[in-house]
């Protein structure tokens, strides 16, 4: 699998007929393949909708995208509020479980990484080692490199009830040595994180 994650960044005051708009489009888009998930931003860049659509690979998102461009109800009409728009090719842990439709949040943690140059692969075996541990006290969602986006890109997004369940369980996690894996901090160049609110009619709640 690879996700592909896309970001738009919205006018003010215009997240609501935004969503509505996207939700009546994705009626008609679903035929060609579902979404994965759709979040807003709730805490970091405000005005934020992030929607994430897996595919088995490029020749099927090729595939798709170009089915569903020729969809007189797709794209969905938005064009008038969005500012900017960022899309980046996520290749997952091959470690990390496929990201199945149901109620894990409704908080998600999307947490983006740039790491120094050639330290995916080390990234990759400390996540292997700790992460079933780790994953016990709140589910990992995707973890993996960004392929085709911000060079050594590494996005991971988590699962939480709460805002105080995850800054419970981040502090657990610390205090008892379970997370983060050993030396990763020293494999870092940039930290970034924001918090997610799902629309209604996200696969993932």
């Amino acid at each position: 699998m690879v996700y592909e994650i896309r970001t738009y960044r919205l006018a003010p005051g215009s997240l609501g007929e935004v969503e509505k708009r996207f939700g009546e489009g994705y009626e008609h888009r679903k035929k060609y393949s579902e979404l994965t998930a759709f979040w807003h931003t709730e805490i970091g860049p405000l005005n934020e909708i992030v929607h994430v659509w897996g595919y088995r690979d490029l020749a099927e998102r090729a595939r798709v995208r170009g089915e569903a461009a020729k969809d007189p109800n797709w794209p969905p009409k938005i064009a008038e509020f969005v500012r900017a728009m960022r899309s980046e090719i996520v290749v997952p842990f091959s470690f990390v479980p496929e990201v199945r439709p149901g109620k894990v949040g409704p908080i998600f943690e999307l947490r983006y990484y740039t790491l120094k140059p050639g330290m995916l692969p080390e990234v990759a075996k400390g996540w292997e080692a700790k992460l079933p541990e780790r994953a016990r006290l709140s589910p990992v969602v995707l973890a993996g490199g960004v392929e085709f986006g911000r060079a050594n890109g590494f996005v991971h997004i988590w699962a939480y009830s709460s805002l105080d369940q995850r800054a419970r369980i981040r502090g657990e996690a610390v205090q008892s040595g379970v997370w983060p894996p050993p030396g990763g901090r020293d494999r870092l160049l940039t930290q970034e994180n924001k918090i997610l609110l799902p629309a209604a009619f996200s696969p993932l709640q």
